[in-house]
């Protein structure tokens, strides 16, 4: 199983939100990079990065902390975070991140998805962020009306290779993930999931990984030290 640190960035720094709350931030760093490049001491091979100020409102306000972090080099990053049209989609893969996230475009606009998939393939991946099992979008602040399982198994159906799946009431809470959706998920989908939100302890990583989860997002764990990145490598 992957392992992917987590880097949010808002207003150029390293941040946590609590359950996808603006108004709940704890700031971590002041440097994006140089957080990458401490993960990457501790033997990550790979990211998970997001421009939270552009999953709210669609604009590239950390694009140049964003460069940074790719910059840093020899990890795989996966970015998300705002990207709801090609020229997004191409900017960041000329920065040569491996994977672009694409959220509430995946969402509102089925077409678009169809498209990037075509073009892009397995650079592209679709983030399914779920409020009591419904999809959210633009920045988790509103809810639509999809179900997050069924909109998971039509993403695959058209060809998306990773989803990412955030339960957004445990992101940041520190009180275990939901297994059971991702045990759903493995009997579902066919295509490769990516765990996020509120994972903790060693005992759901050594369980995402024996469901056959593709990967997991470590966020709010790290940075408490909760969990230690070099032990969670082990285990996977």
């Amino acid at each position: 199983m992957e392992i992917f640190p987590a880097i949010d960035i808002k207003g150029g720094q390293v941040v946590r939100l609590t359950q996808g709350d603006y108004d709940r931030v704890e700031v971590y760093s002041h440097d994006p990079a140089e957080i990458a490049v401490q993960f990457k001491s501790q033997g990550a091979r790979n990211l998970h990065v997001v421009d939270l100020d552009g999953a709210r409102d669609g604009t590239a306000a950390n694009f140049d902390a964003i460069r940074r972090v790719a910059e840093a080099g020899g990890l795989y990053v996966q970015v998300g975070g705002g990207i709801r049209d090609e020229a997004r989609v191409r900017q960041y893969l000329e920065l040569g991140v491996g994977r672009v996230i694409l959220g509430t475009a995946a969402a509102e606009d089925p077409d678009f998805v169809d498209r990037m998939v075509r073009e892009y393939r397995d650079r592209i991946a679709v983030g399914v962020d779920a409020r009591d099992g419904l999809v959210a979008v633009r920045g988790w602040r509103e809810t639509t009306a999809l179900d997050s399982l069924a909109f998971c198994e039509a993403l695959a159906a058209a060809g998306v290779s990773t989803i990412i799946y955030t339960d957004i009431a445990r992101d940041g809470a520190m009180q275990g993930t939901n297994l059971e959706v991702y045990r759903q998920l493995a009997g579902r989908v066919g295509c490769d999931i990516v765990a996020s939100g509120g994972i903790s302890c060693a005992g759901e990583i050594t369980a995402l990984r024996d469901l056959g989860t593709y990967g997991a997002i470590l966020g709010k764990a790290l940075y408490t030290g909760a969990l230690k990145l070099e032990e969670v490598l082990s285990l996977c």
